[in-house]
């Protein structure tokens, strides 16, 4: 059985550290600073990092994997098309890779960058998105198009309702006063920022999410419900006349929210 476990980064980044407890061999996610995993192998003694997988180019995602791998000999998989320090393995749409024993399948999911990859775990519903899904919102468009935004996020959207997302920065409050206001009269958020904001106040990481809790409360999820077109439409008239355009309107409003 994997266990995974968050380690903090900068100032809302999480690392996300799969551990092999029988082999005591361990992955870690988008480490954009060596520190905590090396801190972590400290602390545990006896561990090996074997594997490091990366999502995308930013610096807050790769930072550290040079180091971590110069000091573990960790295989490093990244995306083909992107620029990946000390990548070992180039990874293109539909690829499937063994980490600690687990089958993982790779989403190319453009949008916050052109080259931009997910890693899905099909047996547990495990995924591990990166910059593009966040809990309650998705990553800004620094690189791709709306179009391309929207249809990565279908293919989250269209995976098991009990998939449990890690995503990697703790951007929930934000996004959710957001999705209050697309959505005002949406329980469902209201309810989300409670119990999120229960949990910060208690130093604890509001994620993993799940798909069933995203489509109920991710705006950019619901850009087929009514009153979120209706919110898209008084942004910019028009916009709800297609997918694409309920989200390019949305991801407009964040982008100066």
């Amino acid at each position: 059985m994997i266990q995974i476990d968050a380690l903090p980064a900068f100032t809302d980044n999480y690392l996300w550290l799969l551990q092999d407890t029988a082999k005591r061999q361990c992955a870690v996610v988008d480490p954009g600073d060596a520190a905590p995993v090396f801190a972590w192998l400290a602390a545990n003694a006896g561990w090996q990092l074997t594997d490091i997988l990366v999502t995308h180019h930013h610096q807050d995602h790769v930072g550290g994997v040079a180091q971590l791998k110069q000091a573990t000999g960790a295989r490093v998989y990244g995306p083909a098309t992107e620029n990946i320090p000390a990548r070992d393995i180039a990874l293109e749409d539909n690829a499937s890779i063994e980490v600690l024993g687990l089958e993982l399948a790779v989403f190319a999911v453009p949008g916050h960058t052109l080259g931009h990859i997910a890693y899905y775990q099909v047996s547990q519903g495990l995924l591990f998105c990166g910059d593009t899904l966040f809990a309650a919102g998705c990553g800004r468009l620094f690189e791709g198009t709306p179009a391309q935004m929207h249809h990565s996020l279908s293919r989250f959207a269209a995976l098991p309702d009990a998939t449990q997302v890690y995503c990697a920065h703790e951007y929930t409050l934000s996004n959710l006063r957001f999705a209050q206001a697309v959505e005002p009269d949406n329980q469902d958020i209201a309810q989300r920022m409670q119990d999120a904001q229960g949990l910060r106040e208690q130093n604890i990481p509001t994620v993993p999410s799940n798909i069933a809790l995203e489509k109920l409360t991710n705006p950019f999820l619901r850009v087929h419900e009514t009153s979120v077109k209706q919110k898209a439409d008084e942004r910019n008239p028009g916009a709800s006349a297609s997918a694409v355009g309920v989200f390019a309107a949305l991801r407009a409003w964040k982008d100066k929210f």
